[in-house]
């Protein structure tokens, strides 16, 4: 019992139905009312009709009067007339005794006709010259009848609707909580640590159906974030004790030299430059932490993707030749805008030209295969950007792995970084409503970032040449 006066649902379903009975009650009532004035005024009516008629018949004398009385006795069972001298003697009529009246003109009385019981009538008594009195009547006993079997059927038609609301209601109770309560067990094992349980749905797509869908895909969200920040704290408590145990090491060296200015100096500018390495790696992950969730609010401009890969590849050409390799970059001459931050764009594309020289470097093979190409260009509306190197690429089965914070696959463990770069490339896309595709270079690895729109130039803006 207190489980169902404590129950939100229930409370609302009681005070709605209340409130419903309240309204079909008076409902009723008034409908009850309405109809008996109705037939009260046409009852009424009928009276004052037949005295009319009968006060125009006794104006040639009495004996016309009875003669109209006699007739409309004969024609009704409900009128009733009566027309008696002063003295109480009846002349003529349907009505056994002059009933007790009230000094309205139209008024209600009891009568009791032979061999019933007492009815209810309404009539109109007056003076017909100095000896005789007239009253003309209808029996509305019948119609009081009805007027309370009307009110009385009412009230049982709202009992019953009331009490068949209530019975539903509280089977739709029972299903909804039944609903609530396998969201809330759920939610209860997932409180526990459990957080592979979902919300069993039923298939009927009604609202808390799909409330179970929407909450399992934001289940699924969050587990994926879990799992995600326990890699990313394994991958930070593995990856990052080897650079900080190399910075101790060089400062212990640093001091153990401090005679040798020389020295000493020389193990410092070691231990700055370990320092900002692993800088640049905070920087990266505080970076990918407020792109990641999609709700990041950085200022977005319009910025011409073809002027800044062709920026790009201009700071990228000489570490490209000081590798070893050709920065070949190919953009067209009219300006292709989107909306974004220009300086997260240009970092992630900058992250993209990096990697594929750092992976295409010290790749044996003809000259077309130490190639890194940089590409911009318009495909149907959708700006597109790639980068394509001849290096040692990512088999189909990493490639959702290596987007993922600090996973460097087995063919770069020998190569500098930080596993960073990818991750922060999908993040600045994701940002960006990008959509970001790894591929086969054949060989090698083919990025792209496919923008979602074109944005029309403004006058303002120069065309990039």
């Amino acid at each position: 019992m207190h489980n169902l006066l404590t129950s939100g649902p229930l409370r609302l379903m009681l005070l709605a139905t209340a409130a419903l009975l309240a309204l079909g009650l008076w409902l009723v009532n008034e409908i009850a009312d309405q109809a008996n004035s109705a037939l009260a005024r046409r009852t009424v009516a009928a009276i004052e009709s037949d005295h009319a008629i009968l006060a125009a018949a006794g104006r040639d004398g009495i004996d016309g009067m009875v003669e109209r009385i006699n007739e409309f006795a004969a024609r009704t069972q409900a009128g009733l007339y009566r027309l008696q001298r002063t003295d109480g003697q009846i002349i003529a009529g349907n009505l056994a005794a002059w009933p007790a009246l009230s000094g309205d003109r139209t008024a209600t009385f009891n009568y009791t006709p032979s061999g019933a019981g007492k009815r209810l009538a309404v009539g109109i008594a007056t003076e017909v010259g100095n000896d005789h009195r007239l009253i003309v009547a209808r029996d509305i006993e019948d119609q009081r009848a009805l007027a309370i079997r009307i009110r009385w059927l009412g009230w049982l038609g709202v009992a019953g609707l009331a009490v068949a609301g209530l019975v539903i209601g509280l089977l739709a109770r029972r299903v909804l909580l039944g609903k609530i309560g396998t969201i809330t067990a759920t939610s209860r094992a997932i409180m526990a640590g459990d957080l592979s349980r979902r919300i069993d749905r039923d298939g009927s797509s009604d609202e808390v159906d799909q409330l179970a869908g929407n909450l399992n895909d934001m289940l699924t969200r969050i587990e994926s974030l879990m799992a995600a920040l326990r890699e990313v704290s394994d991958n930070i408590a593995h990856d990052l004790r080897t650079p900080l145990n190399r910075l101790r090491n060089t400062a212990e060296d640093a001091l153990r030299q401090s005679r040798d200015s020389t020295a000493a100096r020389a193990g410092l500018e070691k231990v700055i430059e370990q320092a900002d390495e692993l800088i640049k790696t905070f920087n990266a992950l505080l970076l990918i932490a407020r792109l990641e969730p999609g709700d990041a609010v950085t200022p977005t401009e319009e910025v011409d993707l073809a002027a800044l890969a062709a920026d790009v590849g201009e700071l990228y050409e000489p570490v490209a030749d000081e590798a070893g390799l050709v920065l070949k970059v190919s953009v067209p001459p009219a300006p292709l805008h989107v909306a974004a931050n220009r300086q997260l764009l240009g970092q992630a594309v900058a992250n993209l030209v990096d990697n594929a020289i750092k992976y295409s470097s010290g790749m044996e093979g003809p000259p077309a295969s130490r190639t890194v190409t940089l590409d911009v260009e318009d495909r149907d509306g959708r700006i597109t950007l790639t980068v394509a190197d001849h290096g040692p690429g990512i088999p189909p089965a990493d490639r959702d792995r290596a987007l993922k914070r600090f996973v460097r696959l087995e063919k770069s463990r020998s190569l500098p970084g930080t596993g960073l770069g990818l991750s922060l490339v999908a993040a600045v896309a994701r940002m960006h409503r990008a959509t970001l595709q790894l591929g086969d270079n054949n060989p090698g690895l083919r990025v792209t970032m496919i923008f979602p729109q074109i944005r029309t130039p403004s006058p303002a803006t120069p065309a990039h040449k």
